[in-house]
């Protein structure tokens, strides 16, 4: 029996993704509707201008008092993306203490305190929903937390960050330099004034923190994901991956090792083979592949950002959640019985492209071999081009890891024939 008593939905944040929010719910009342078995009404909306028109949105529900709101007590979901860490966690803990279920978009949040916010809402008997957090539209979190929950998965590698994809598609396909293709990404909205979020790779390094702690059942924070930006990828890099028949992707990755005593993450640009199917994501769309033991290979792809496609993942979970609060019931919480150690960077083990500009003169390669050898690093391939006594020396390793590989660098720096270290870029996905 349909209940006609609607359920409230108190929504913290008016802008892109906030905004569309409320249209759907609006424009699509009916549907959600007979999807939920109840209505649901927009009970209030919390904003920082409230002298600002919101076409859609009745002004008598506009507050500046978002305390207040999810204070109320007859609110049954709080919908926050207003992001950022305070004053939102503040807000997202007094909503569980006040009755009220949670679906959030808040990454950085999330990254940080995602434990802390799974255990109020545990106390409080209430839910915590986030698919929105980590890949826009693309249903991906609640595969990994419950399609593949009897699975093992055992690597997480994806492009999560739509702004950077842009970038280094534009710079591969069209030979533009990582500012030319920036300021494109800017003029046509993909990238904010201030890029920095993306193109350092914080934004990827929060999404990578969530996709680790759900795809191994382990707390991973946002602290212990590696992060490095792509601003220093170049044209020339692009070129050397053509050589090998690769591309350039900023990818995050979270993987299990081999004895299954521990995981990492990390985000930082990297080759990858034209063959893999992530080399063909192109301009702003996000992918992840996911590798597990009984079901192999799945990749989800689709727009990873924007007001639609982010709204999209909100209303999914406000239908779930709407679901469970009218059946007395609550969704699968945090799980991380399995506390793997988070391993450091340096135990990472991957393949290298380094690029070196040596002296043009007998005696460097195999000094430059020499080294390798004495870090236990081996060689895969290694190409020379030189003329008027300067040259360039291309590497590329077998698998290594992360700590040897820095100390080969290290010591390569000290030979005398060593002018400097053009580049070093990891080699995945093979």
């Amino acid at each position: 029996m349909m209940r006609t008593r609607p359920l409230k939905v108190a929504l913290l944040g008016c802008g892109v993704v906030g905004s569309e929010v409320a249209r759907i719910m609006t424009t699509h009342a009916d549907d959600l509707t007979a999807r939920i078995g109840a209505p649901v009404e927009l009970a209030g909306v919390a904003v920082r201008r409230p002298d600002r028109v919101r076409e859609g949105i009745d002004q008598d529900l506009v507050t500046t008092d978002a305390t207040a709101l999810v204070k109320r007590g007859d609110i049954d979901v709080v919908v926050e993306v207003i992001g950022g860490i305070e004053p939102a966690r503040t807000l997202i803990t007094t909503a569980f203490e006040h009755g009220a279920s949670v679906v959030s978009a808040n990454k950085a949040l999330l990254a940080q305190d995602g434990a802390a916010l799974h255990a109020a809402a545990g106390q409080h008997d209430k839910d915590l929903y986030y698919e929105a957090a980590v890949a826009g539209a693309i249903p991906l979190l609640r595969p990994l937390r419950e399609s593949l929950a009897g699975d093992k998965i055992n690597r997480v590698m994806g492009i999560v960050n739509g702004t950077t994809n842009f970038i280094l598609d534009k710079m591969d396909s069209t030979g533009a330099g990582y500012q030319e293709a920036l300021d494109e990404a800017t003029a046509l909205g993909y990238a904010e004034a201030d890029p920095t979020a993306d193109v350092e790779g914080f934004d990827a390094a929060a999404k990578a923190a969530i996709l680790a702690g759900i795809s191994f059942h382990t707390r991973v924070r946002l602290d212990d994901v590696y992060r490095e930006g792509m601003t220093e990828v170049t044209a020339a890099d692009f070129a050397s991956a053509r050589e090998m028949g690769c591309t350039i992707k900023l990818l995050a990755i979270c993987e299990r090792a081999a004895d299954g005593a521990s995981v990492t993450a990390r985000v930082h640009p990297a080759m990858i083979p034209l063959s893999h199917p992530l080399a063909s994501v192109r301009g702003a769309y996000n992918a992840v592949f996911v590798e597990s033991d009984a079901a192999g290979q799945l990749m989800f792809y689709g727009p990873g950002a924007g007001g639609s496609p982010t709204a999209s993942a909100v209303l999914g979970d406000l239908v779930a959640v709407c679901r469970n609060r009218l059946n007395g019931a609550t969704g699968p919480g945090e799980s991380a019985y399995a506390a793997l150690r988070v391993s450091p960077m340096g135990d990472v083990v991957t393949r290298y492209h380094i690029s070196l500009d040596v002296a043009d003169k007998p005696g460097v390669l195999a000094q430059v071999a020499t080294v390798f050898a004495e870090h236990g690093v081996s060689i895969d391939t290694v190409r020379q081009q030189g003329k008027d006594g300067e040259a360039s020396l291309v590497v590329v390793t077998h698998r290594a890891s992360d700590a040897a590989l820095t100390g080969t660098v290290e010591a390569l720096r000290k030979l005398d024939t060593v002018r400097g270290v053009a580049s070093i870029m990891r080699v995945e996905g093979e």
